[in-house]
């Protein structure tokens, strides 16, 4: 049975992996966003601090049996800033950022506030743990364990980071073998959770016997390939893999996704097969909050301490949507 995911969670998750602000000497601010409250010491090492914390729930029937519901929630979400000494910002300064940052990202998400992409944007090895990607030459696909997969290095890293044309590439020259990668996703929702999981592989394949590459994903209970999605460009093309029922199947133990992908045909000795990879995501979307709007906000700035606390206190306002119909 799928369960949901509560919003204070989701919208923590929302939160933290959209936030970008970026201070006077062009840096960009370390925010910690968790549940309520403002914790002082972990706030030594970060520029300012983001809580969110549920206000109330509401339960209402959308049929007259009473078996969809609606839950309508309201969040508390406080920014926290203060000055300090070794940033080019004050806290006054960091504070109205966020406030700027909180609206943009709750507006831009409103209606999807529940789905989140995965990627290896500005990752990338050491720094890329868990998402990790590596490539390997083979006559067959390689299970995510084996030891001939390589990992990729921190250059090769920023070639995946957008599908902008920077393709990485590896070639497998040697007879009948086939050219590879595989990336590893880490997933933090709960699998039960999940609505659905697109898999994107942006990217080509070429060999002398025809060009095009495919994909699969690791099936963890099965400890095989499965779903395979083929394209046969000879130019960067983007292969989906959609999962919905079965999407917490692909999941292991460790909370990891896996995708392969291999050129459609193998080299021949002579002339290899290319691989060449421009972006890999993974869109997961959960059973939870499918709206969250602002209602309001206002500072709360406490100034009986030194140096002051900047605060600022946003209202949104949140509804999921539930059938409970074989419940009872």
């Amino acid at each position: 049975m799928s369960s949901y995911e509560d919003p204070v969670t989701t919208t923590i998750r929302l939160l933290s992996k959209n936030i970008r602000v970026v201070k006077e000497d062009s840096s960009v601010a370390s925010i910690y966003v968790s549940q309520q409250w403002y914790d002082r010491e972990l706030f030594k090492n970060y520029d300012a601090q983001i809580t969110v914390g549920l206000s109330s729930s509401e339960d209402h029937k959308v049929d007259l049996a009473g078996t969809i519901r609606q839950r309508r929630g309201r969040l508390v979400v406080n920014l926290w800033a203060s000055d300090k000494p070794a940033s080019s910002d004050s806290g006054r300064l960091m504070r109205q950022k966020m406030v700027e940052e909180v609206n943009r990202i709750v507006r831009q998400n409103m209606k999807i506030p529940n789905q989140t992409v995965y990627d290896f944007v500005g990752l990338g090895y050491p720094s890329g743990d868990p998402h990790k990607a590596f490539s390997a030459v083979a006559t067959s696909e390689l299970a995510p364990s084996d030891t001939a997969w390589a990992e990729l290095s921190a250059l090769d890293y920023q070639k995946i980071w957008y599908a902008d044309s920077t393709d990485y590439s590896k070639s497998a020259s040697v007879n009948l073998q086939f050219a590879l990668m595989l990336f590893r996703l880490k997933i933090p929702s709960k699998a039960s959770a999940f609505q659905s999981m697109v898999l994107s592989f942006v990217g080509y394949g070429t060999s002398p016997d025809g060009n095009g590459c495919t994909a699969k994903v690791w099936n963890p209970h099965t400890s095989q390939w499965e779903n395979a999605s083929s394209g046969s460009g000879s130019s960067n093309q983007t292969i989906t893999i959609t999962l919905t029922s079965t999407a917490a199947n692909y999941v292991d133990v460790n909370g990891y996704v896996w995708l392969v992908a291999r050129t459609a045909n193998t080299g021949d000795g002579s002339t290899p097969a290319v691989l060449n990879c421009d972006y890999v995501s993974c869109m997961v979307t959960v059973n939870g909050i499918s709206y969250l709007d602002v209602v309001s906000y206002r500072d709360r700035d406490k100034v009986d301490v030194k140096p002051f606390i900047f605060r600022t206190e946003f209202i949104l306002k949140s509804w999921s949507f539930e059938d409970i119909g074989g419940i009872f």
